[in-house]
């Protein structure tokens, strides 16, 4: 398959650089065992890359919890001040976020997490590395970010913050969710997948091209700087 080349990148997070979608299913698993529920991977693919408030609307109606949204994305923020400070990053993400930023390939952010949520993730041990994206787009808590993924509203609103406002096809995204795919394809972009294995194969067609980790990425296949040898 021939590949696009483009100019600029764009990064989601949670899954893709950071651990963080383990830790969403143990805090999950926590709020829901008060009602004898599991929190079971056929539910999380539909969540993965949505918004806060989406996210608990259909926890709630999937599992038919007695509580209100509001109640339960409290109970998550309880969960994530103890889980989210020590998060890990994925294979082979520092290594091409470096290279990409020492090229000065425009980077940027694009994720679903609120500002609040990122900080919990990131300000622990993640800073130095995520000072290399000069333009982050938080889902969750950015007004112009309209509708979570799969709809496309983050990717756009990501790509119009770089100063040269690229154009979709210009744009390469990142990303580890299904919702997350689907989003970068409706915003007219090529999109490199790196899913978790569990995820069924027919789930990852959309993607331009399916990797199983940041360490398998050839920037060259895009028209980016290669690694040096």
């Amino acid at each position: 398959m021939a590949f696009l080349p483009v100019t600029h990148v764009l990064f989601d997070m949670d899954g893709l650089i950071l651990n963080t979608e383990d830790l969403y299913t143990v805090a999950f698993q926590n709020i829901v065992s008060q009602f004898g529920k599991n929190y079971t991977y056929d539910l999380k693919l539909k969540l993965m890359g949505l918004q806060t408030h989406e996210t608990a609307k259909m926890v709630i109606s999937e599992l038919e919890l007695p509580m209100s949204t509001e109640t339960f994305i409290e109970e998550s923020k309880k969960q994530f001040e103890i889980l989210f400070p020590d998060t890990q990053l994925m294979p082979g993400a520092k290594r091409l976020i470096e290279h990409l930023s020492k090229n000065n390939v425009p980077i940027g952010l694009a994720t679903s997490s609120s500002k609040d949520s990122y900080d919990l993730k990131v300000n622990k041990h993640h800073t130095e590395l995520f000072s290399l994206f000069p333009y982050k787009t938080f889902g969750s808590s950015d007004p112009e970010v309209k509708n979570g993924k799969p709809h496309p509203d983050i990717f756009l609103v990501s790509a119009n913050r770089f100063p040269d406002k690229p154009k979709p096809e210009q744009c390469l995204v990142l990303e580890d969710a299904v919702n997350g795919v689907k989003a970068a394809k409706a915003a007219g972009m090529q999109v490199v997948m790196v899913p978790d294995p569990r995820v069924p194969k027919h789930l990852t067609t959309d993607a331009t091209l399916v990797i199983s980790s940041l360490l398998d990425f050839k920037p060259e296949l895009f028209g980016l700087p290669p690694f040096d040898e």
